[in-house]
């Protein structure tokens, strides 16, 4: 059944899988007594499914067996099957219009977390359980889909990696990429990642059941930090009562999204080192390391001298707050610690926010489900410029930095350096687009980077005063959209398909 399923098109697939979805919160507000919200869900679930089947039916035949079929499904599961999956949240919520459904839906599924309703109470249970859902799967179809499309292509982040010259942590799937065609990687892939995201995603919920969570926030809370999504149907972890202890889960599983060496180690064929020496994880330790340290340090230097309370309680909170935000914000996450305030009056800065939008900027590992420019472009930046100030002070010297940066191929740099261009002009054409519609110069500037970088809750926390998503234009809301999609997919898998050297047979 399986394989004959694997034969129908992928964005078909995907409709089956969004309809069937929709069962889960409708079972939830059928337990709640919300019949209302259970109607909306079912019969949208039911309506859909007959759909997908007359569509799989007719299109039986129409398997593509090369990769831009999938880039296209993709970007479609990103835009049009939102407009499938915000029909049950348009019926259960009464006051929603569609197009803020809508938005709803991107947000979630392209793992961004913003959200129109500032207010959790505005929403029914079950919604935020949808939304939650929507994210969970979008990370689930990220962490597939980086492996079975993204790596063959030599896109999202590998074309850094030397593929082709014998880094041998890359053979095993570029053998896998020249044998199978994308729909028998994505169900090889899928099996081995599936039941590994399911268990990882159980592990936290009963963690932070354990620690004092309510059940129902605690399957969103561990939804969200496994797809990197921020969704909260409470608002955050700040009002979290699971505390210290539920942070401190949370944070161990961050690690997911520094790295795809925490989670597919012998899953894909490929061989990776000790993970002290992944340069992803070491880069990303590095960068929350020294900010932390500089937000904790900055007290004695300033804030110590304006009369700050140096107590060791509140100096343990600030170190904990500025440790977790800062990972958080840079796996693109996006939870405020509870002891985030403490973080800040310690450090005698009001708003760090530009930190954490550069941190935003930088975003997780290669094939995770973090966004922004990801820490493998990051690192080869840094060895290239390492190496160019080495140059200058000896010449004749001769490069060798050891296998890791071996594994970065010699144009590495460069390609790094093309991307991080295209992902400035992207947020310069975002910004442009929304100053259009009437939104002002750092709304916008705080916006386009939350949504390229899908990291959509740090408009509540980037700026002075909190920026809500229901307070800019409808206009702008739709310009989010589409830069959401933008920063999931990534600007080099769609010039790829806008290249017409990619379509040609």
């Amino acid at each position: 059944m399986i394989h004959s399923l694997s034969k129908r098109p992928f964005f078909v697939l995907l409709m089956g899988i969004g309809s069937l979805a929709m069962i889960i919160p409708a079972a939830h507000a059928l337990y709640l007594d919300q019949f209302a919200v259970a109607r909306s869900f079912f019969y949208s679930a039911l309506l859909f499914f007959v759909l997908t089947l007359f569509i799989g039916f007719a299109t039986a035949n129409y398997r593509s067996t090369i990769a831009r079929g999938y880039l296209v499904s993709l970007l479609a599961a990103f835009l049009v099957l939102p407009l499938m999956l915000a029909v049950p949240m348009y019926e259960a919520v009464p006051r929603m219009a569609f197009r803020e459904a809508w938005f709803e839906a991107v947000s979630s599924i392209t793992t961004t977390g913003a959200t129109l309703y500032d207010n959790p109470r505005h929403l029914p249970q079950s919604v935020h359980l949808w939304r939650a859902l929507l994210g969970w799967l979008g990370g689930l179809l990220m962490w597939i889909a980086a492996i079975s499309i993204f790596a063959p292509l030599n896109i999202g982040g590998f074309e850094v990696r030397a593929i082709r010259g014998g880094a041998p942590s890359e053979k095993g799937l570029t053998q896998v990429g020249r044998v199978l065609d994308p729909s028998d990687r994505l169900l090889r892939f899928g099996a081995k990642l599936v039941p590994l995201y399911v268990a990882l995603t159980a592990l936290l919920w009963l963690g932070l059941i354990a620690a004092g969570e309510v059940p129902f926030v605690a399957i969103c809370h561990a939804m969200s930090v496994l797809a990197t999504s921020g969704i909260s149907p409470v608002g955050g972890i700040v009002f979290s009562p699971a505390g210290w202890l539920g942070e401190f889960l949370i944070l161990l599983f961050f690690g997911l999204a520094l790295s795809r060496a925490t989670f597919s180690r012998g899953l894909t064929g490929q061989e990776f080192g000790p993970l002290h020496r992944d340069s992803e994880i070491r880069m990303g330790l590095a960068l929350v390391g020294l900010l932390t340290a500089v937000l904790f340090l900055r007290h004695g230097v300033v804030a110590f001298d304006e009369g700050a309370n140096n107590e060791i309680g509140l100096a343990l909170r600030a170190l904990w707050g500025g440790l977790f935000t800062i990972a958080s914000f840079l796996t693109t996450t996006g939870f405020e610690s509870a002891d985030w305030t403490a973080a800040r009056a310690w450090s005698g800065l009001g708003t760090p926010g530009l930190m954490l939008v550069g941190l935003s900027l930088i975003g997780g590992g290669v094939a995770t489900t973090a966004g922004g420019i990801k820490l493998l472009r990051v690192y080869a930046l840094w060895k290239h410029g390492q190496r160019e100030i080495e140059r200058l002070v000896h010449p004749s010297s001769v490069g060798g930095a050891g296998a890791a940066a071996r594994q970065i191929r010699r144009q590495g740099a460069q390609i790094a350096w093309i991307f991080f261009m295209l992902f400035t002009i992207s947020i310069a054409a975002v910004m442009v687009l929304l100053s259009l519609t009437g939104v002002q110069f750092e709304t916008s500037m705080v916006l386009s980077v939350s949504a390229l970088s899908t990291t959509g809750p740090l408009a509540a926390i980037a700026g002075e005063t909190p920026i809500s998503y229901a307070g800019v234009p409808a206009a702008a809301q739709i310009v989010l959209a589409f830069a959401m999609a933008l920063g999931r997919l990534e600007a080099l898998a769609i010039i790829a398909l806008l290249n017409p050297e990619f379509w040609r047979r």
